[in-house]
């Protein structure tokens, strides 16, 4: 029995490096991370594909948004007022369009276009354009209504996904939103990953000081992603891992007593 014994400890012992199993997106001791250039800029996102585009199309240059006496007006005099009322109104359409995998989108009169890539301004323009052929002075409003970053807080099961609802929310604002650090968090050892997937660029950001506030106020983009490492406790870990294990030994050892004495 106490080899059994000793067989157990030294397996937890040797263990330890599989002790954290939902530990994520480890980085070796001599990882070179990315440096912040500016952090408090705010950089134009481009539109990807699975974007869901918002549109908003007004002839006139927007006259319609503007305009409000317009529907007093159509309701009082009838005639020309009411029928460019209606008009525009048709056109005043807000409907979220899927960008396919491809970069397309199909719209409403133009059909399929490829904007994946574009900024919100580059789109803006490229679709008055297009639209001015069918309609006066196009003024079109868009926004991407899907755009998120992706946080871990410092413990397995805690991620949150947090939609990015303004151009400059921050490193800070997002981790508020999500709860804030939780007790495992290493608020030291912040990593923010960004970019294309197959070679993301990784930034090392230290919020345990008032000196990283800088860094804190770093505007996220779109498909950010934010992982506070979780603080490594060995010691607890092992205890939490090995107690089971000693509880079904000593009572092996129990019903091994019980049956030697009952033989006597």
């Amino acid at each position: 029995m106490r080899k059994i014994f000793y067989l157990f400890a030294i397996t937890g012992l040797f263990g330890c490096n599989a002790l954290y199993p939902s530990y994520m997106l480890k980085t070796p001791k001599d990882y070179h991370f990315d440096k912040l250039q500016d952090s408090t800029s705010s950089v134009n996102y481009k539109i990807s594909p699975n974007d869901f585009v918002n549109m908003r199309l007004f002839s006139q240059d927007g006259y319609h948004i503007i305009d409000l006496t317009n529907a007093t007006n159509a309701t009082s005099t009838g005639g020309g007022s009411a029928s460019t009322t209606s008009s525009a109104a048709a056109v005043n359409t807000a409907l979220d369009y899927l960008v396919e995998t491809d970069g397309t989108i199909k719209l409403p009169v133009l059909g399929r276009m490829h904007i994946a890539g574009l900024t919100i301004r580059q789109a803006t323009d490229t679709l008055a354009k297009k639209y001015s052929q069918f309609y006066i002075k196009p003024y079109i409003i868009i926004q991407v209504s899907n755009r998120r970053v992706i946080i871990f807080p410092g413990d397995p099961g805690t991620a949150r996904v947090i939609p990015l609802q303004n151009n400059n929310t921050t490193l800070i604002e997002a981790l508020a939103l999500a709860g804030g650090l939780t007790e495992s968090g290493k608020a030291k050892e912040i990593k923010l990953i960004r970019g294309d997937p197959k070679k993301p660029m990784v930034y090392l950001i230290d919020l345990a000081t008032i000196d990283g506030i800088k860094d804190g106020n770093t505007i996220l983009q779109a498909n950010d992603i934010v992982y506070v490492t979780p603080q490594r406790r060995p010691v607890l870990t092992l205890i939490e891992r090995i107690t089971p294990v000693l509880s079904a030994l000593s009572s092996i050892l129990l019903v091994y007593a019980l049956v030697k004495n009952t033989k006597l």
